[in-house]
């Protein structure tokens, strides 16, 4: 018999149809551990295949309009997914959103696991940064289980620069390709004595191979001429060795695209002195979240990129850092280019190309033409207007002409 996750949920059920009483959330966690020893840690937390999935799994449309999930998250994600809407509107954009809210601070996994269904009935997801507030080790991070659950196992994130904009680097054009489900983001973690707690960074060869395999595919299709592994092989032997090494053996598939290889520490100074020697950079996890941000830091910083998770099956689009900004929630100041620039992505994912050239156009002539910045951009525009002039522009085309 095949070993199964058992949820806390899925067990209180099957509890009550015994007629026993109710038990409390943690004494629930260890009886749905007991009741599924059979699979590896690894295999718990990830719930991945081992064969990979050929079957297509269709976008939701109906009448012509797409379903598509919407998780705004917590922080600035409700108000800049209220832009989104709007925007949307005005644009005659031809898609449909299921909301839902997932409670920062409950141990529960019933929102988290609709979310889930919800995602994978639609095909396509967009989202804010999903807090996880609760210290208890049970309760694994929400924006993690959503990518390994639906085997979102690469994150794409253009970095580009915005004339105008105030950056500490212009003409910057660089493609990040990340590793989005394993490495230190595994969360394989425990405590081997009192006061000594080992974390596993996990590696696959199947996971690197497929993620180098998009990179290069990437490129050759976007005219690309240039490919970087980062890593850390020095110190990591096996780890990132064994990243490196794949990226080598699938470089080797591609000769009309020049491969090179940089240790992370190194990249990070190069790209803050000369990120215009970068092309399409391919890592894994960990160091995708330190390049991502110090790259989005040259640009411009948090509130200008969006980012794209893809997997054999699913898509979900975001904010390029995952920056969830609490601190200037309901503020009306937050820059919502990034949110929107997710959604244009999901229009071109859903094959919207029209839709989402009107609003990238709109977008553009906001941000470069008017000169309309939130404060974070050096400007004084807040949320609203900068949505506003977006929406005028969309007015002021001319629809006719598709």
């Amino acid at each position: 018999m095949s070993a199964r996750i058992i949820t806390k949920t899925a067990l209180r059920q099957k509890l009550h149809e015994f007629g026993l009483q109710k038990f409390p959330n943690k004494q629930l966690a260890r009886m749905a551990a007991v009741a599924a020893p059979a699979m590896s840690d690894f295999e718990i937390q990830h719930k991945q295949p081992l064969v990979k999935k050929t079957t297509s799994i269709p976008i939701a449309l109906y009448g012509g309009r797409n379903a598509v999930t919407m998780l705004p998250g917590g922080g600035i994600g409700p108000e800049l997914m209220v832009y989104v809407k709007e925007i949307f509107k005005y644009s005659g954009a031809p898609v449909d959103f299921e909301l839902i809210e997932i409670d920062p601070k409950s141990d529960e996994s019933n929102d988290l696991e609709y979310a889930i269904t919800s995602i994978k009935r639609n095909g396509v997801a967009i989202k804010g940064n999903i807090e996880t507030k609760s210290e208890s080790t049970i309760v694994q991070s929400r924006n993690v289980a959503i990518r390994n659950e639906l085997d979102l196992y690469v994150n794409v994130l253009h970095c580009h620069s915005y004339p105008h904009v105030k950056a500490r680097q212009s003409n910057i054009d660089i493609l990040i390709i990340r590793q989005n489900t394993e490495g230190e983001y595994a969360m394989l973690e425990h405590e081997s004595v009192s006061g000594v707690v080992e974390s596993m960074k996990v590696v696959t060869k199947s996971n690197s191979e497929r993620v180098c395999r998009f990179a290069f595919e990437f490129a050759r299709k976007n005219n690309r001429k240039k490919v970087t592994t980062i890593h850390k092989a020095n110190i990591m032997k096996l780890s990132d060795g064994l990243f490196l090494e794949t990226s080598r053996t699938v470089a080797k598939e591609y000769p009309e695209i020049e491969h090179n290889d940089m240790i992370i520490d190194n990249c990070c100074m190069q790209l803050v002195s000369n990120p215009h020697q970068f092309d399409v950079m391919i890592m894994t996890n960990l160091y995708g979240t330190i390049v991502s941000n110090v790259v989005c830091g040259l640009v411009g910083g948090a509130g200008l990129l969006s980012g794209r998770n893809y997997g054999d099956h699913y898509a979900i689009f975001e904010p390029g850092t995952r920056n969830t900004g609490t601190a200037i929630a309901g503020k009306n100041i937050a820059n919502p280019i990034a949110m929107i620039n997710a959604s244009i992505d999901m229009l071109d994912h859903l094959g919207h190309k029209q839709h989402s050239r009107i609003i990238s156009e709109a977008v553009r002539k906001t941000v470069c033409k008017d000169k309309l910045h939130t404060p974070d951009l050096g400007g004084t525009a807040t949320s609203t207007e900068v949505v506003q002039r977006i929406i005028d522009h969309i007015l002021q085309a001319d629809l006719r002409a598709w």
